[in-house]
Parts: structure tokens; sequence; C-alpha cells
């Protein structure tokens, strides 16, 4: 059966074309190549057509390219250094956010503590609430997005530690509060809790729902700290920070989010996400307390608008805390 010179397999014009008096003159490797910078000029899909490779070849024979004028050796390691920027730079851009996936649910939670807890904190807070529970709810509620200053006492394995916490993370994610502190009764109490923050901000699956603007950019840390200086989203720098005693979340610009009717509720007057650039610091009740502050890339140094403590404190240092920040709420 005669073989159509006009479709053939890249196997087939092999063998054909070694078939001839000249011996061997390619390879199945070469072909590949071949057909790879011609592209669809000499066949489509897995089929060659012989005379379009032979007149594509005896045009690259007969037209060479220009020859490249000689680089020295500065104009290599320039080459080189760019490339390497920009592939590094791609490596560290976290790519575009997932989309948010329930923004009702969200926005109901922005202003709802209660709602807030058993939405997206389902595991922790799945027994019914008590009246006094409810009390303490409110009282965080009011404290965060008004502001206010109350005590509350509750038993032991009552929760209040999981309540503090969430009550934390709730302020910075919605934007009611740039800077959060938390203390604990040492400092090494108050590391622990901002683990836990760390980790329900890196591993709950529904914060990451509604909030990746936050939640994407911690997970793209993979558990390493030090990417975060480096850590681009859309080319420009997310200044997120992630240590032992404070995290500061990413500066996003979430993009088209400005546009969108649905969206444009999660953003500030900037572009910027509600939550951008919040911090949540820790200490014990012994440790460095008073003058606490935080310097931000723009320049701006902000105090805390939020001190929870989740130990008993002195009178002396409760007024103290009162007359530095103002808007003090503590669960003893």
């Amino acid at each position: 059966m005669a073989a159509d010179l006009s479709h053939m397999r890249q196997s087939e014009l092999v063998r054909l074309l070694n078939s001839t008096p000249l011996g061997e003159v390619t390879s199945e490797r070469q072909v590949y190549r071949d057909r790879e910078r011609a592209g669809l000029r000499i066949g489509e899909k897995n089929r060659v057509n012989l005379f379009k490779y032979a007149a594509w070849l005896a045009w690259e024979r007969h037209h060479p390219k220009a020859p490249e004028p000689p680089q020295t050796y500065d104009d290599h390691k320039d080459r080189t250094a760019r490339r390497g920027a920009e592939l590094s730079a791609k490596g560290r851009d976290i790519g575009d956010l997932p989309a948010v996936a329930d923004p009702q649910r969200r926005l109901k939670a922005a202003t709802d503590f209660q709602y807030f807890c058993e939405a997206y904190f389902p595991q922790s807070f799945h027994l019914e609430w008590s009246d006094d529970h409810l009390k303490v709810l409110r009282k965080i509620e009011q404290a965060v997005l008004h502001g206010g200053l109350f005590a509350m006492a509750m038993p032991r394995g009552s929760g209040k530690t999981t309540i503090c916490e969430c009550a934390c993370i709730w302020a910075v994610l919605n934007g009611h509060r740039e800077f959060v502190c938390l203390i604990g009764s040492d400092e090494g109490h108050a590391m622990d809790m901002l683990e836990s923050i760390k980790t329900e901000l890196d591993a709950n699956d529904l914060l990451l729902a509604d909030y990746p603007e936050i939640c994407h950019p911690i997970q793209a840390l993979d558990g390493i700290a030090n990417r975060c200086n480096g850590q681009l989203y859309q080319g420009e720098r997310t200044h997120i920070g992630w240590t032992a005693k404070h995290i500061v979340l990413p500066t996003i610009l979430p993009r088209g989010w400005d546009q969108d009717e649905t969206l444009t509720q999660f953003v500030r007057e900037d572009g910027r996400s509600r939550g951008s650039g919040a911090i949540i610091k820790v200490a014990g009740i012994t440790g460095r307390i008073r003058g606490m502050k935080f310097k931000r890339p723009d320049g701006k140094s902000v105090r805390p608008g939020l001190v929870v403590l989740e130990r008993h404190i002195t009178r002396v240092e409760k007024t103290s805390f009162t007359w530095h920040y103002g808007k003090v709420w503590q669960i003893p």
C-alpha cells in the first residue's frame, strides 16, 4: 500500500527519509524539534506533510537568521540576573485570589460576633450557648464595634480563651480594629494563644472560603515565615508578618473587588481589603505593655485599638490601660 506523503506519521517519515542511499539523515527527536519550530506549517496534529516539511527545511537553509552580536561577560551577567529576578518574582507571587464563597455569610458575620463564631468555628462552638455566654458575646461585640471597658469572670473550661482568640480574629478580619493586643498570664501563655490564632488563619477552610484575601496569602507561606518579606501579589509586596509574638495581615488590593457591587463592601476607600495590614500582638501581663506601637510600611505608627486580657490585672494597671488606649475590654 502506497504511503500518503502529505499525511505521514512521524515514525513513518523518519523511516522513509533514512531509507535513501544517504543512510541515516534524521531522527524522531530532530523531526519533533522541527515540528515544534514550524508549528502547523508542516502538518496537523500528529501527522506531517513531507512536501511542506521539505519546503520549510529549504527555506530555513537559504534564509538563515542573522547572527547575534557577540556578548561581553557583563552583558551575559545582566541577562542572567534579569532572568533570575523574573523567575524569582514569578515564584514569590501568590497569583489570583480565590473567589469569596458566600458573601452574604461574610457580610452577616462582619457585625454579628455570635454568628461569626458559629459559622466559622463549628468545631469549637458545637454546644448550645448559655445565658452567660450570650451576655459575654454581646459585651465583646459592643466593645469591638463601639468601644468600652468590661470585666467578666467565667468558670474554667467554659471557653473564655477560645472566645478571646475568636474575638481577635473577628476584629481584624473585618477591619473593626487595626491593632489588637492580646495579653496572657505570662508571655508563654500569650504566645500559645497567638499560635492558636495562627492555626485558624492557616488551616480553617471556612475562613479561607470567605476571607481569601487574608487566608490565601497566609497559606501560600506553607508555614515558612522566611517567605514573608518576599511575598508578592500582582507584583506588589504584601508586607505580611508571621512571628512568634505578632501577626501582620497581608496588605492586599483585590483586583476587581472595587467594581463588584457585592464585593465592594469588603474593601476600604483606598481599594484595599478591610483587614489589610491589621496587627495582632501578644505579651505577658508582666511584659512590656506600655508604649506598645507598630510602624507600618507606609510610615504610619499605630497603637492598640483593642486590648484583650485573658487573666486578672490590678486596679492600677486597668486604669493605666484605660488612660492609654481608651477602648479596652478584658476577660479575667
